[in-house]
């Protein structure tokens, strides 16, 4: 895929593309353009002709720099910061990066401690310090590393999850992550405070030894395990995520006053609704739509979105902003929300309440009949929500069944709006965004906490309306900023790199598509691809190929643009109760236009919102990680008295060690060991996304439709192991008929090939998303 000319200078001295990324894959130390100069004697002007030459490197996202350095993409630096979380089976302490922005889980460092009897001025590490680690890939791997303690940073913060299991004397602790299955705490007698055999506490690990188990006292009683909101506790202890408000910052919420309509526009009598899933608790958009009465502008619309004015209730540098940015978004859970701004902020006076009077930042955007947007003006407002509706209940109305209260509403209200998303939607297909077809999950539970079932919620025009309708606002809020030259924090979604397109390109080649290799690349170039396997057996995989060659979005004062949503510039402000990043957008808003007092401080520069953009980027993930950890153990328990049992799924992940496989009916995703796979060694195809068979070319690859049998669930670490019951696809790649593989009629396990079984502990490939970015209730 090329994007772009050359611009580094042609100069026979400089080394290959390909000798480069070697030499610093295999580098141990520091690795710079010094370094690289030196080990191929590049001298005089030619450092000019590399400088432009590892530039070009790093802009394709071959290669990162950090403070250790260059470092191959996805790779560690020669020195990292590192928690040290666990032991594995020898003893031997198992950290990870204290921060990773790579995809998939964050890599294994086994950190190997000094020989017995030699002297060594290193400190010695214990369980949940963290630590300065120089590390070197393991042979073959690029996610298992080896590492020595270089300095040991902060000390004695040992705190493990699990459920506790009394004895006779004391008791054992068993831990919740997965990758501490099996390895015990001890609680000695007097240690267990007022805990009892099957609640969820959490242990400060007091003593160490290298083998035997550790030793721990319970510092906190958590809950009975089988208790409603057990579950999302322990993603909420696991992932530190701040789930209790300060007493300051709660107080300062508890003695906010109501604003009233001084310095606003009247717009109580406009007729603004929400649509919102029907058990939402707040409320922080309402939308309204009207034919345009210009003349100039036959077949538009004024489009009218309000947003909850939180920036008049939360101040910069309060108690209440300085957590808002501790926690950097709420976190949702089948079984409970953590908001990232107390009720009585978030339910109460910045929910956009049916018929009461509520602040409201809003846009009002003036959209020709083809869509595009003509101008737009932002206005601090007084509003009354004419109604709340949830979005079936409003698609019902225009579907043409509508009830008591859409009734009244359709002709004035809700036809208007759907004639104005109809020419939005020309635009939007216009644009061609990037559209992934992967379908999202949601658990039901029923009333003691436990999982009811797993539904794929049906995808309403109402939903797409909302999205649309937010995405504008974004828009326009971008570029009132951009024009008022004022700092702000953008959501951007940069374009894959060109690693990841050679690799999709191989990919595609293996079911017998070719990617173009001239051309911008655009999200039109995956639409083409994605409608031209829609109807064939190949559609999931390339889907979930293509979602995985995609950059992650994050915040940032630096425009890259939002390549997924096809946008030159974009940014989060249709979400200030539950994602920080929309307050500050509010706040630069309100400062720019000159709509109050209470906007962002004259002295914030760009370089202070990115720390801000940096810290919200990693909530987000740290979000993302316990929702979803959440939902693993929530169906694992729910599975727990179904082993035995065959499912169908689809394999949705490949790694060295064995498969991952995402049931239909749940969802869930679980693990096949390679050693339990059949006769045949395995060996990991990473271009192929496959393990392929050495002697029979026995292929499983990723998307493929798969039979498995249930042979355990870890309900407590969300863990399930499968038995594969399916053939996996012929040497040619052809698999059985209708494109599945056909099943075993006799299954032969085998013990001597594959990975050691401790090798069934890796951690799962992070979940799928519809788009590259993150969403909430189709909230742009």
């Amino acid at each position: 895929m090329t994007r772009r000319t050359s611009s580094a200078p042609a100069a026979s001295a400089l080394p290959s593309r390909e000798a480069i990324l070697a030499f610093i894959a295999e580098s141990t130390e520091k690795v710079g353009k010094r370094e690289i100069a030196k080990a191929f004697n590049i001298k005089g002007g030619d450092r000019i002709a590399l400088k432009a030459l590892l530039k070009e490197i790093e802009e394709d996202g071959a290669i990162e720099r950090g403070r250790g350095g260059l470092s191959k993409a996805g790779r560690l630096p020669p020195v990292v910061l590192a928690d040290i979380f666990s032991r594995d089976r020898d003893g031997e302490f198992v950290a990870r990066p204290a921060q990773w922005d790579g995809e998939g889980e964050a890599p294994r460092i086994i950190v190997q401690m000094p020989r017995a009897g030699r002297k060594s001025n290193r400190p010695a590490p214990g369980l949940g310090d963290r630590a300065l680690i120089r590390v070197e890939p393991e042979a073959g791997s690029a996610t298992r590393y080896t590492g020595r303690v270089v300095k040991v940073i902060g000390k004695n913060k040992a705190e493990v999850i699990g459920v506790y299991r009394a004895g006779r004397e004391g008791g054992r602790l068993i831990p919740v992550e997965k990758r501490s299955q099996g390895r015990e705490i001890e609680i000695p007698p007097g240690e267990e405070g007022e805990a009892r055999d099957g609640d969820l506490v959490s242990v400060a690990v007091e003593r160490e030894t290298r083998f035997g188990l550790p030793r721990g006292r319970i510092r906190e009683r958590l809950g009975t395990l089988g208790s409603e909101k057990a579950v999302s506790l322990i993603a909420i202890h696991l992932h530190n995520i701040p789930h209790v408000f300060a007493k300051e910052t709660q107080a300062e919420a508890d003695a906010v006053k109501e604003v009233g309509l001084k310095g606003r526009e009247d717009w109580r009598d406009q007729p603004l609704l929400t649509i919102d899933p029907p058990d939402a608790k707040d409320h922080d958009d309402a939308v309204m739509a009207v034919p345009d009465p210009d003349p100039k502008n036959e077949g538009g619309f004024i489009v009218t979105v309000a947003i909850a004015d939180v920036a008049a209730y939360v101040r910069p540098g309060s108690a209440l902003d300085r957590e808002a940015l501790l926690r950097g978004n709420s976190v949702y859970f089948p079984d409970r929300v953590v908001p990232m701004l107390p009720e009585r902020i978030s339910n109460d006076l910045c929910s956009l309440r049916e018929n009461e009077d509520r602040p409201a930042l809003a846009v009002r955007m003036v959209i020709a009949a083809d869509g595009t947007k003509r101008r737009h003006s932002f206005h601090r407002v007084m509003m009354r929500s004419r109604a709340k509706l949830a979005y079936a209940q409003a698609q019902a109305a225009i579907d043409g069944r509508p009830d008591d209260k859409t009734g009244p509403l359709l002709e004035p209200v809700l036809r208007p709006l759907y004639a104005a998303y109809e020419a939005l939607k020309r635009a939007r297909d216009n644009r061609g965004p990037l559209a992934l077809d992967l379908p999202e999950r949601k658990v039901l539970l029923k009333p003691d906490g436990s999982v009811d079932r797993v539904i794929v919620p049906e995808r309403l025009e109402a939903h797409r309306l909302i999205e649309e309708f937010m995405i504008q606002a974004n828009v326009a809020a971008a570029e009132t900023l951009e024009a008022a030259k004022s700092p702000l924090i953008y959501r951007v979604h940069d374009e894959p790199a060109l690693e990841k397109m050679r690799a999709l390109g191989e990919v595609l080649a293996s079911v017998g598509i070719k990617l173009p290799k001239d051309g911008v690349l655009k999200p039109a170039l995956f639409n083409r691809i994605l409608l031209s396997v829609a109807e064939t057996e190949h559609s999931i995989f390339i889907n979930e190929v293509i979602l995985r060659t995609q950059a992650q979005a994050i915040y940032s004062s630096q425009n890259l643009g939002h390549f997924g949503l096809n946008l030159r510039r974009y940014a989060h402000f249709t979400s200030p109760i539950r994602r920080y990043a929309d307050l500050v957008v509010h706040r630069a808003l309100i400062a720019a236009g000159g709509l109050g007092s209470d906007g962002l401080p004259s002295d914030v520069t760009a370089g202070m919102l990115d720390a801000i953009g940096e810290q919200i980027s990693g909530a987000e993930r740290r979000a993302m990680a316990a929702e979803r950890e959440t939902i693993d153990r929530l169906i694992a328990h729910h599975l727990a008295d179904r082993v035995g049992a065959t499912f169908t799924g689809r394999i949705s992940g490949v790694t060295r060690a064995g498969l991952f496989v995402k049931l239909d009916e749940t969802g869930a995703d679980g693990f096949v060991p390679a050693s339990t796979i059949g006769a045949d060694f395995y060996r990991h195809d990473e271009t192929r996304h496959a393990l392929v068979g050495d002697r029979t070319g026995e292929t499983f690859r990723l998307g493929d439709t798969v039979e498995v049998k249930l042979v355990e669930a870890a309900a407590v670490a969300g863990a399930l192991r499968f038995e594969i019951l399916s053939e996996g696809r012929t040497g040619s790649g052809r698999s059985g008929p209708g494109g599945r593989p056909k099943f075993h009629k006799a299954k032969s396990k085998k013990t001597s090939y594959g990975p050691p079984k401790s090798a069934s502990k890796g951690g799962k490939p992070s979940a799928s998303r519809n788009t590259p970015d993150r969403r909430r209730g189709s909230r742009g």
